[in-house]
């Protein structure tokens, strides 16, 4: 039986939420390690590697967004990748929620997320999509989540 043979990745937390997204993918593909729905909550906090001229984000919207590229139309799944205290870099923001219909909105504005990725300028991409997480100070610092929601159904017209 085979459960989630990932690719290797460095320890950034871009990739790191590549590599937990393919668990998420990996319940729609195959059941496992869990059945659909399923709910996978991850935690840790890593790094993100900052060019000369960074934009606005912190790492959680970071991961938020790289999430939402390799889930680019994809249906039945939701990331959520958040600071448990509410303040996710220098930022008023807690992280995001995205989708597979993250990157479409922000192409309906003109917006490119990839560039934004590269830039390390997530904030203003997933405010104008709406996406941010806004909690405000939770006055707790427990650790970063990183949780993907995977519906129990496949949407009307993507059955065989």
């Amino acid at each position: 039986m085979r459960c989630c043979s990932p690719p290797l990745w460095k320890a950034r937390r871009v990739q790191s939420a590549r590599l937990q997204l393919h668990w998420g993918k990996e319940v729609v593909a195959s059941g496992l390690p869990v059945s659909a729905p399923a709910c996978l909550v991850f935690g840790g906090e890593t790094t993100v590697t900052l060019g000369d001229q960074p934009g606005l984000g912190g790492r959680n919207q970071e991961a938020a967004l790289a999430a939402a590229l390799a889930l680019n139309g994809a249906p039945r799944i939701t990331v959520a990748a958040l600071a448990t205290d509410g303040s996710d870099g220098p930022t008023d923001s807690a992280g995001a929620i995205v989708d597979g219909g993250t990157v479409g909105r922000g192409q309906m504005m003109s917006l490119d997320a990839a560039h934004h990725l590269a830039t390390h300028n997530a904030y203003p991409y997933l405010k104008q999509t709406g996406d941010l997480l806004m909690s405000g100070p939770t006055q707790t610092n427990v650790n970063d989540l990183l949780v993907i929601w995977v519906d129990g159904e496949e949407p009307a017209g993507e059955r065989d």
